[in-house]
């Protein structure tokens, strides 16, 4: 008898142990949350960065980041353009649900910023019930968030979302203790840029520069890639200041740190696009302690996953309703996902709609309106001195075949494309009959 009430205190006091050592790990656990903090950069496709294999420039402070982290190869936006993707890094829902998939919407400096679309009103999607800007759940569990100096998320956010969105936002303004979650904004590296420094200085020779096959080899296409790559070092200039701060704080080291940009690049066929240089994304994780330095990701990560890992990092359940998952952290799914899902609408003031789905290997992409070409002619796009070089040369019959395929009318309905064998998406597979099995299924 004596033998067996020893046992079940043992037993007891074993209990008891793990269940105090859990509420100690539960301590430790809020006391250690970690930074996070999102470095964006407006309208960059991975193929002008050094650390997927471009070495047009040099840009130190982002391969040093990359250096400590994991760089991703297969990060996609699920619209090729801004104002839909961010509503879905916010929400964790794709656009299509959340009424957010036209560009644009909801623009409260329209006014200033944008007369061309005088003719669209101005209005907030009402988003599902239940959807929320994911930093609310960060702030209701302690964190410190900010955001700047830009939001546009297509529709109106919430006055809970942040605990500053500005300029001037800076974690140094949050309480000596509390974690904090940090957005910095880049858009020195804008589609808009293009000619707006089309006249400033050049760090690279514009004979210097890689000219994808679906441009025309030129002067002018080329000085237009030269200022992009200038702006990449302003913009390299930029990160370089935040990443110092967070070093001079000590910060650095147990931070999780997102670079990553909005989506493809600031050029025609990039932006607005289905194709992976309008949906194809940097994006490099600088992981606590540089866990994983230096190593390459291969795994489909899409907007949607953003803000459920978040959360997920924070020790916080993401709630049902998103549609994404989080990839990492606490609450971290080990099954990878086998495809991506893309969609393109009303860009301005011309309406459109595509729609496609994404693997490693192939990409799929079904066209509602076959009438109009890739290229609608967007008048904010028109701006570009190279998209006015595009039309110059394509009217003239300049263009070769496959330069003139984003150009012409009427597009096709269905496309595919083997992305490892034809990364351009320049040959149309869809008629083959050796791939009806990939394309059904």
């Amino acid at each position: 008898m004596k033998n067996i009430l020893f046992f079940f205190l043992l037993i007891g006091s074993f209990l008891l142990g793990c269940e105090n050592e859990g509420k100690h790990n539960e301590g430790n656990v809020k006391k250690a949350l970690p930074n996070i903090i999102w470095l964006v950069a407006e309208d960059q496709s991975p193929d002008f960065f050094p650390m997927y294999g471009d070495s047009t420039i040099s840009l130190p402070n982002l391969e040093s980041l990359a250096k400590d982290g994991v760089t991703f190869t297969n990060a996609v936006s699920p619209v090729p353009v801004c104002a839909p993707a961010r509503s879905a890094l916010i929400t964790g829902m794709y656009p299509t649900s959340l009424g957010t998939h036209n560009m644009r919407t909801y623009t409260p400096w329209r006014e200033v910023n944008e007369p061309l679309l005088d003719s669209l009103p101005s209005y907030s999607p009402i988003v599902p019930n239940g959807v929320k800007m994911f930093t609310e759940y960060l702030r209701k569990n302690g964190y410190y968030a900010i955001n700047g100096p830009k939001e546009d998320y297509n529709f109106e956010r919430t006055d809970a979302a942040w605990d500053e969105s500005s300029k001037d936002r800076h974690w140094r303004k949050r309480k000596s203790d509390q974690p904090f979650f940090a957005v910095f904004n880049f858009g020195v590296c804008h589609e808009s840029q293009i000619w707006a420094r089309g006249k400033d200085s050049l760090f690279v020779a514009p004979e210097t520069v890689p000219v994808p096959p679906y441009f025309p080899d030129n002067h002018i296409v080329r000085h237009d890639f030269a200022v992009n790559y200038s702006n990449l070092k302003r913009l390299d200039d930029q990160v370089g200041e935040i990443i110092s701060d967070l070093k001079e704080d000590g910060l650095y080291e147990n931070s999780i740190i997102f670079f990553y940009g909005d989506h493809g690049g600031p050029f025609p066929r990039h932006k607005r696009a289905l194709y992976d240089s309008g949906l194809k994304v940097p994006l490099v994780i600088k992981f606590p302690e540089n866990k994983k330095a230096g190593s390459k990701d291969e795994r489909l990560i899409s907007f949607i996953d953003y803000a459920p890992t978040v959360l997920s990092m924070a020790v916080i359940e993401p709630p049902k309703v998103m549609q994404g998952v989080a990839q990492f952290g606490a609450y971290g799914v080990q099954k990878e996902k086998k495809y991506t899902f893309h969609s393109s609408d009303r860009f301005d003031e011309f309406y459109d709609r595509l729609r496609a789905v994404r693997s490693k290997r192939f990409k799929y992409i079904r066209s509602f309106n076959t009438d109009l070409p890739h290229a609608i002619p967007v008048s904010y796009r028109e701006q570009m001195p190279m998209m006015r070089e595009l039309r110059r040369l394509y009217a003239e019959g300049k263009l070769n075949k496959e330069q003139s395929l984003w150009l012409k009318a009427p597009k096709p309905e269905e496309e595919l494309y083997d992305l490892q064998e034809d990364p351009y998406e320049l040959n149309n597979l869809v008629d083959q009959p050796k791939l009806r099995d990939t394309l059904v299924h």
